[in-house]
């Protein structure tokens, strides 16, 4: 017969609900897996990403401060954290790539993929964001722009919540000995 704390031990706490969230018992048990590229056993990729988020974010908040005001400040600002958005968000995907590449754990989960392909998507919606802008910030914020910003922010926002599920449920670039390969 089988008790009520033996069944909690022997189940993942997350519900397994494919292809969005994936769980596996093992990944629980296991230490988890180092990133490839760390300092001092703390991951780069994580931290590399606060800067282009904050950027890309910070540039749909002007976008909008120039659709209220039609203030040229915006519009240069937009063009400015676009620009470094993008510029951060290179090197952010550099480091991450390594990830995804050397270890396999994070290839064989849909998380791991849908950061990938959200994140791609971000970057090179980014750059036609920047190239729009590029000879008159002001002309390419209305319309398009802003409606740019407006999908990079949600982009940003779920890919966030897939690079999450990596690190919290599936122990990717966590101080740990598990195999890179899988637990």
């Amino acid at each position: 017969m089988e008790t009520t704390e033996t069944s909690q031990t022997n189940s993942t706490p997350f519900p397994n609900i494919p292809p969005i969230i994936e769980s596996n018992d093992s990944e629980y048990v296991d230490s988890g897996v180092p990133s490839t590229v760390a300092i001092a056993g703390h991951p780069l990729h994580p931290l590399s990403v606060i800067f282009p988020i904050a950027f890309l974010a910070a540039a749909l908040g002007s976008d909008f401060g120039y659709w209220l005001t039609r203030d040229f400040f915006w519009a240069r600002a937009s063009l400015w954290l676009i620009g470094l958005g993008l510029g951060g968000g290179v090197l952010a995907a550099a480091i991450g790539l390594s990830d995804f590449f050397k270890i396999e754990r994070v290839r064989k989960r849909s998380a791991g993929w849908a950061h990938l392909i959200l994140n791609i998507s971000i970057l090179v919606l980014t750059l036609i964001n920047f190239l729009l802008r590029l000879g008159d910030p002001e002309s390419g914020i209305l319309p398009w722009g802003l409606v740019l910003s407006l999908i990079v922010g949600t982009l940003t926002s779920a890919s966030g919540w897939f690079g999450a599920e990596l690190s919290y449920r599936h122990k990717i670039g966590v101080v740990g000995a598990g195999s890179r390969r899988y637990p």
